[in-house]
């Protein structure tokens, strides 16, 4: 159980680093307005009981109708997720102001509302889902519960950290700076790893 813990929370971090940029650019749109860091994060927490509803069913179906030996080759999609995610860092390594003005436009021209931050929390979560199913169908039930559980309580984590970046710029170019490399290294190294543990390929 505590392995699944510190396995969850890693996980965490790798699927949702990304957001951390998304919520502090709505704190900062939101910055003096009263009820603002309240509405982020029962946004957020909507936005991602989304994201952990759509994997657990989705886990449910698989689990239902695959054989067991199947179960192992969904280390591709993490896999395939981390290279593609690589190769867009690849292929973007020189167009970091777009980027940026990328992220800006998500949220431009809207209040910090509810709807708007669980939005865009489900709409930037299919990478989460392709990523937590594998993940789910690998581990027994109890494990899948702690999964949710440390996940639940990491969002509040996750919302604190992002209000905290929103007032210190240069902490949150230096995580922007790296995230590109990060994220499809953890997703590599999971998808190999469920492959590799579960015996794909004869590994």
């Amino acid at each position: 159980m505590i392995l699944s813990v510190l396995q969850a929370i890693g996980l965490f971090l790798a699927t949702n680093i990304d957001d951390i940029i998304v919520l502090s650019l709505f704190f900062a749109r939101g910055a003096g307005q009263r009820g603002t860091t309240v509405r982020i994060l029962v946004g957020q927490y909507l936005g991602f009981v989304g994201i952990l509803t759509a994997a657990v069913l989705v886990s449910l179906g698989a689990g239902a109708f695959l054989p067991p030996d199947v179960i192992p080759y969904f280390g591709l999609i993490p896999l395939a997720l981390g290279l593609w995610a690589a190769w867009q860092a690849w292929r973007r390594r020189h167009d970091d102001d777009d980027d940026d003005d990328d992220d800006e436009s998500k949220i431009e021209g809207k209040k910090v509302a509810i709807w708007a931050v669980a939005g865009v929390t489900f709409a930037n979560g299919g990478d989460n889902i392709g990523v937590y199913v594998p993940v789910f169908l690998s581990v027994g039930p109890a494990a899948v519960v702690a999964y949710c559980v440390v996940f639940l309580a990491l969002v509040a984590v996750l919302v604190v950290v992002a209000k905290f970046i929103a007032t210190r710029r240069p902490i949150a170019e230096i995580l922007e700076r790296w995230e590109h490399i990060l994220f499809p290294l953890v997703l590599i190294g999971l998808g190999v790893f469920i492959l590799i543990s579960g015996g794909a390929f004869g590994l």
